[in-house]
């Protein structure tokens, strides 16, 4: 059983909607006893990382999902918030799972907020380069990127003008997606289908 987390942050609909498409069992909570009893767990994410980590402090899931082992997929904003921190609003400290912190991407020469379909280059020695193949495309909506990752962390990029985005990353229980695999069409579709089947914590 699949996890959704539900703390007023999330596209929680199209989460679903993808795992419904795949016959993966899931739940959308906030509670949670129903959350313990799931083996994987997902924190999607939309808005301000201000609001999210207030969210997820006032509802006691700050310390809990730092506490997590089982498999956990951040997705867009719910990625973010795995690592140290985001300048977004002058500075915002984060759940810390991850090394590295989210700066705002200011080039004038590319479009920001980033948002649309880009080649995702997945580290050759990761399970999910056989599954998704040469050249996958991905979906992003997004104005901040990971920046001072552990190298060891960082899974797949994508580029964007000047920037090197760390579009997929993780380390044990953890993987995170900038990007949005419920919209990323089939290759998103096998991302979740590998979170939901084959990833191990």
């Amino acid at each position: 059983m699949i996890g959704i987390i539900d703390y007023g942050m999330g596209n929680l609909r199209s989460v679903e909607n993808a795992l419904d498409h795949l016959g993966l069992d899931h739940v959308i909570s906030s509670d949670l006893q129903v959350l313990d009893g799931c083996d994987r767990l997902i924190l999607p994410g939309v808005g301000a990382m201000q609001d999210c980590m207030k969210a997820l402090h006032e509802s006691g899931l700050d310390d809990w999902l730092k506490a997590q082992t089982r498999p956990i997929l951040g997705i867009c904003l719910g990625m973010q918030a795995f690592f140290d921190a985001s300048q977004e609003n002058g500075g915002v400290d984060c759940l810390g799972m991850l090394p590295g912190q989210f700066v705002k991407m200011e080039d004038p020469s590319i479009r920001v907020p980033h948002i649309g379909w880009n080649e995702l280059e997945i580290r050759p020695d990761h399970p999910l380069k056989e599954i998704l193949g040469d050249h996958p495309y991905v979906y992003y909506d997004h104005s901040y990127y990971g920046t001072g990752l552990d190298p060891d962390t960082v899974l797949g990029t994508s580029g964007h003008g000047p920037y090197q985005i760390p579009g997929l990353a993780g380390r044990g229980h953890v993987l995170a997606c900038q990007f949005h695999p419920e919209k990323s069409g089939e290759t998103g579709l096998k991302i979740l289908s590998y979170f939901g089947k084959e990833m191990q914590s």
